[in-house]
């Protein structure tokens, strides 16, 4: 990161990569199916064997910025100066910022077993993970000694976040127990790319206006990977000095009312840090020179670097990524007498299992044909009350889907994006880039039942998970 300070704050506008959403439940998509390892990706008599994107990125982006940090942020991002009204002095206001992301480069599945339903994939994707928390006062540091009246401020800047992004190559494996019941899981080798972790425990700012030049102090920790020199866009590309691994768990099923229940353990898994990482338990001080002038960013960012990077030891450390567990519910009703249009409304609940998120989301999708119309509404512990919607094209054969899951703030920020003064001076419940976008084609001959087959097979097989339900439970009843 170019900027320690500068970047726990902007960093909402300064990654592009991609995160978690919830308009894909129960769509039977490639992307679905990979994110939860139980849904079916093919349907049998409709969909030819093989399912891939071609390369095509299919990705998503998860994020939202709170406190009154929205309108300096927009302003300095966008016009280049920080607008410092909605700023609070000395009243211990802090900012959120929240980041999950999620880019597949390779989705590529195969329908291995008609009896069993079977499928089994591989995939290559990147994810990124962020939250922290930062007070006003350090985004007023950036404009300069005229936003502080005093000369000295103690403990400002106690602010903290945690940045994690890694590569993850999974093999998925799905199966239709029988006609109410089916498993998946998603084994995953993991390959750290960068990690940072910042907690700042005592803070304090003088200023001497004469001299144009200011002292930051700071004491806290500070955490990073191992980089071979300087960080470049080399680095992104996977290694194995940070090993780890994940596992996903899903289970699909239909009662006998007609509600299709899912339940997913989502990438529990951990990273190892190269033991050449870096941790500093720093104490120190540096000087801020050029407070006023037109360095003073990079003058800062030197400072706040030559601080935190004190006190240094080796070693590596372990980390979990951001895995959580999700219950949904889902029934489709035909909503005319020619059952041309299907509403099929899904909810979902959403728990972080090593953090505090939690959310709860429903999702309405319109079905016509091969086109679908979703909104969805969702609301989280922090009581951020967001609204999305999502265009879907969804053939047996072929599916393109984008949307947002904030729909409403997003187009505020594309809006201040192209410099419109007013929505770059509002200051909402929170600022979000949130976006969805992916598409998938499937190939090769189709999956056909026997009585319709061109080709009849000579014996029934069945599932690894179905043979070894069978021998536990005994035959399995198809009802």
């Amino acid at each position: 990161m170019k900027r320690i300070l500068l970047v726990f704050s902007l960093i909402l506008f300064t990654i592009h990569c991609f995160g978690q959403q919830y308009s894909q439940y129960n769509t039977g998509t490639l992307y679905d199916s990979f994110e939860n390892p139980s849904r079916a990706s093919f349907t049998p008599d409709s969909s030819r064997k093989y399912a891939f994107n071609f390369f095509l990125p299919n990705f998503s982006v998860n994020s939202f910025l709170t406190g009154n940090s929205q309108v300096p942020l927009k302003s300095r991002a966008f016009l280049g100066y920080y607008t410092m009204d909605n700023l609070k002095f000395g009243e211990n206001k802090f900012n959120r910022v929240n980041f999950n992301a999620n880019y597949y480069a390779i989705m590529f599945k195969i329908f291995s077993n008609l009896d069993g339903n079977t499928e089994m994939g591989i995939s290559a994707q990147v994810k990124t993970e962020l939250r922290g928390l930062f007070s006003d006062e350090s985004i007023a540091l950036f404009n300069g000694p005229t936003a502080f009246e005093n000369d000295h401020y103690q403990n400002i800047f106690n602010n903290s976040a945690i940045y994690q992004a890694y590569h993850q190559v999974s093999f998925t494996y799905r199966e239709k127990i029988n006609r109410q019941l089916a498993v998946g899981f998603k084994l995953s080798a993991l390959m750290g790319i960068r990690y940072q972790k910042i907690d700042i425990a005592t803070s304090a700012l003088d200023i001497d206006r004469l001299n144009d030049q200011a002292f930051l102090t700071m004491t806290g920790r500070y955490k990073m990977n191992y980089i071979p020199g300087s960080f470049t866009t080399h680095d992104y590309l996977p290694t194995f000095r940070n090993p780890g691994a994940a596992i996903g768990l899903g289970v699909s099923f239909k009662t006998r009312d007609a509600f299709n229940l899912q339940f997913n353990l989502k990438d529990l898994g951990f990273i190892h840090w190269s033991n050449r990482s870096y941790n500093y338990n720093f104490a120190s001080m540096d000087t801020i020179p050029q407070f006023s002038t037109g360095r003073r960013e990079n003058n800062i960012y030197d400072a706040a670097k030559n601080v935190a990077k004190t006190n240094e030891t080796r070693g590596g450390f372990i980390t979990p990524t951001n895995s959580r567990f999700e219950a949904s519910a889902n029934k489709t009703f035909w909503l005319d007498y020619g059952n041309q249009f299907r509403y099929s409304p899904t909810l979902v609940l959403s728990k972080e299992v090593f953090f505090d998120g939690f959310t709860a989301a429903l999702v309405n999708p319109i079905t016509k044909g091969n086109y679908t119309l979703s909104l969805t509404t969702a609301y989280n512990n922090y009581k951020l009350l967001s609204v999305g919607g999502q265009f879907m094209i969804k053939t047996p054969n072929a599916e393109f889907f984008v949307g947002s899951e904030r729909i409403i703030p997003t187009t505020r920020l594309a809006m201040a994006s192209l410099r419109n003064q007013s929505q770059i001076n509002k200051n909402p419940s929170y600022t979000s880039a949130d976006l969805f976008l992916g598409v998938a084609f499937k190939f090769g001959p189709l999956i056909e039942h026997p009585l319709n087959a061109s080709y009849v097979p000579t014996e029934q097989k069945r599932g690894f998970i179905s043979r070894i339900w069978r021998r536990i439970f005994g035959r399995d009843e198809d009802y």
